[in-house]
């Protein structure tokens, strides 16, 4: 009998015992080899302990807590709701489910996912759904929160909770919304909490919702070798000047700009259609059927541009960005590797750029501090005038500067 508690021993998927419907599946997708946080943390999983997992987009999390998941549902079916899986964003919910649908294909397990902008017609389709009692609910917080207000969400037999992405889930205000979802789940669950990043409030959040977790910490990756990062130093004011110059007539078939807020997303999208580019928005404003049109078009080239919040530097896989520009530094340092690493995929290559501003200096030098090198630094070309000279020392501004709440 092969220890699944030493990753040492961990081979192939077939070595961690799982059923053999799942087993099928697994095969007939073509997955072999588990990756480092699979081999860590689906033998916790499979013994139904607590798990706190620090884990990147694109490091095979999802996976590592569906399959254990579905091999204990296999095992241990129960009446009503067994598992849910918060997720901070429409995007990434969606993304969950579909990996659900292809792990679980050979798996008599039913699952539904729940999130805002929806019509009412669908509405009622979830609603007799959750009533009947699936065993996987993948929702946004506010949506699954409408849901258990109605009583109609079968919970008290609830095996597991999966919070995805919680430090996003934070970021965007959503820390409430969770203490009251687990305020209507029994207190004798499984919880698994995933984050690409630790900081003390998420260390909280574990106190409050986990027992003697397990915990496994994924280094954060470097970006790709094949991405060509450079940062131009720039006014604000002298932003949206240096993006058209850098974008105009050259060959950049596919394009994602970030920015930090959603009225900012919509200002540079008013600015580059008026220059005569070919650019869409995404942002919380778009009903749901609209931002997957807007992906869509952007996913098959026709169109060039697409310009976001944070919302798609996690959990999108979107291949063959030719320029990924971030029009603010990044609040956490991860985020840029996060944001960057939308480029050079698949050992392509691809080009970084950074606008750095005179307050934003000290975070970026994070950046460079958590990649382990130095980024080229530009200036802005003479017609535009001089930028900020770089000084990455913290200022008063820069010490005190709290995190903007999102828009």
């Amino acid at each position: 009998m092969i220890d699944t508690t030493d990753d040492n021993s961990i081979v192939t998927f077939r070595d961690f015992g799982f059923d053999e419907q799942i087993m099928e599946g697994l095969d007939s997708i073509g997955f072999e080899t588990p990756t480092p946080i699979q081999k860590q943390i689906i033998p916790y999983i499979m013994q139904g302990r607590d798990v706190i997992g620090c884990a990147q987009t694109g490091t095979g999390k999802t996976a590592a807590y569906l399959l254990p998941v579905l091999h204990r549902i296999i095992n241990n079916p129960v009446d009503g709701v067994n598992t849910i899986i918060i997720s901070p964003t429409r995007e990434l919910a969606i993304q969950i489910a579909q990996a659900l649908e292809g792990l679980s294909y050979f798996v008599n397990i039913s699952s539904l996912a729940v999130y805002g902008g929806t019509d009412g017609k669908e509405w009622e389709q979830q609603k007799r759904a959750l009533s009947s009692g699936v065993d996987i609910v993948v929702a946004t917080p506010g949506k699954l929160i409408s849901f258990l207000n109605m009583d109609i969400i079968p919970v008290s037999n609830l095996q597991h909770l999966i919070l995805d992405e919680a430090d996003r889930m934070l970021d965007m205000g959503f820390v409430d919304d969770i203490m009251k979802i687990i305020s209507y789940l029994p207190e004798k669950r499984s919880t698994f909490l995933f984050s690409a990043t630790m900081p003390s409030r998420i260390r909280d959040l574990s106190h409050r919702i986990l027992k003697d977790p397990f915990e496994i910490n994924i280094a954060v990756s470097k970006p790709a070798a094949g991405i060509l990062q450079a940062a131009y130093l720039t006014y604000d004011s002298q932003k949206l000047q240096v993006l058209t110059q850098l974008i105009r007539g050259r060959d950049l078939p596919s394009v994602l700009i970030f920015a930090s807020t959603k009225s900012k997303v919509k200002s540079i999208t008013r600015e580059l259609l008026s220059s005569g580019f070919q650019v869409a928005d995404i942002h919380s404003d778009l009903e749901q059927s609209e931002r997957e049109k807007v992906l869509l078009r952007f996913r098959t080239r026709s169109l060039q541009m697409l310009v976001a919040t944070d919302v798609l530097s996690r959990g999108i896989d979107i291949e063959n960005i030719s320029l990924v520009l971030n029009y603010d530094v990044p609040h956490d340092a991860e985020d840029y590797v996060h944001r960057v690493g939308r480029t050079a995929r698949a050992e392509q290559t691809g080009i970084a750029i950074t606008f750095v501003n005179e307050t934003d200096m000290f975070r970026f030098s994070k950046i460079e501090k958590l990649i382990e090198s130095k980024i080229l630094k530009l200036m802005p070309a003479p017609e535009f005038g001089p930028g900020p000279v770089y000084d990455p020392k913290p200022t008063r501004e820069t010490h005190f500067h709290k995190r903007p709440k999102r828009k």
